[in-house]
């Protein structure tokens, strides 16, 4: 459940030292490709918005031009949850535009978009998220929609810590998914919407954050991957299912300060809780799963 020891560069920790609130957890040194820390790492669960990654990274990889502009269609399929969008339907915005405010801002409807205006269609897209998955060795990871609206979509923090890995060699996802506020101006009619980054952390001086992402279903928690440079290294980070929007924060600080001191710091008495139930039920349906094998 946990194991690793900070690479060259960094102190040796005892990985016992580091608690966190979230459920599964990852904390990778991507300049070694040396993990660090791990925390239920190789069990799946849903992961909500941290999708949009893997959506950025077929749409950019695709070579579809980012400055098309895209009309805003109704969605040609329902949302299995709540789908709220600002976007005005029969309005025009750029690839690009919507590429950055699904990053940074986790705009549902931008997501559907990029998958449904894919060259190949929408089921090519979600095909296409699958491929890059197994070929990224995310051999338990599952797509079926490029938002993350459907809990079925799963992974293991082990694997979202290889498309971090990924995605971080892409100049494009880490402006547009650290951008702190962005406006996006439409046509057809002419109008703006501002958006904002849904990780504060981007706008906090004393972070250096690189690239982001965060997510939440019920059925997912409170989930965020990001890296970020730590004694000047850049550290990849995976927390999936935790509670409440400030706990994956709680988690990223203590992990940096356990990185920088070795101390890991506490967990609020509800988030503690909530990590206990939930790690309970995670053991017990890992151990189902293995009887029926």
């Amino acid at each position: 459940m946990l194991g690793g020891s900070a690479g060259a560069g960094f102190e040796q920790r005892d990985a016992e030292a580091l608690v966190l609130a979230s459920v599964h957890a990852q904390v990778v040194a991507l300049d070694t490709g040396e993990t660090l820390y791990a925390k239920h790492a190789e069990t799946a669960a849903p992961i909500a918005s941290i999708t949009k990654l893997m959506t950025a990274l077929v749409v950019l990889e695709s070579g579809a031009d980012l400055d098309e502009w895209l009309p805003i269609l109704e969605r040609d399929r329902a949302a299995p949850t709540n789908a709220f969008s600002r976007l005005r339907i029969g309005s025009e915005a750029r690839r690009r535009d919507l590429l950055r405010i699904a990053l940074m801002s986790s705009e549902n409807l931008a997501a559907h978009l990029l998958g449904r205006h894919h060259p190949d269609g929408y089921a090519a897209f979600v095909q296409a998220m699958n491929d890059r998955a197994l070929e990224l060795g995310m051999a338990a990871t599952r797509f079926v929609d490029p938002t993350g609206l459907s809990s079925d979509n799963a992974s293991t923090a082990a694997d979202l810590a290889r498309l971090l890995a990924e995605s971080w060699k892409h100049p494009l996802i880490r402006e547009y998914s650290v951008t702190p506020s962005f406006q996006v101006r439409f046509r057809n009619p002419r109008y703006s919407l501002p958006y904002g980054n849904t990780n504060r952390l981007t706008r906090r001086g004393r972070w250096d954050v690189e690239l982001s992402k965060t997510g939440y279903l019920d059925a997912a928690g409170r989930c965020l991957v990001m890296v970020t440079e730590i004694e000047n290294r850049p550290v990849a980070v995976v927390l999936l299912n935790s509670f409440g929007t400030h706990t994956p924060l709680g988690d990223a600080g203590r992990i940096r300060r356990w990185l920088e001191t070795g101390s890991g710091g506490r967990i609020a008495g509800l988030a503690l809780e909530y990590e206990q139930r939930q790690t309970a039920a995670c053991c017990r349906d890992r151990d189902e799963v293995a009887a029926q094998e």
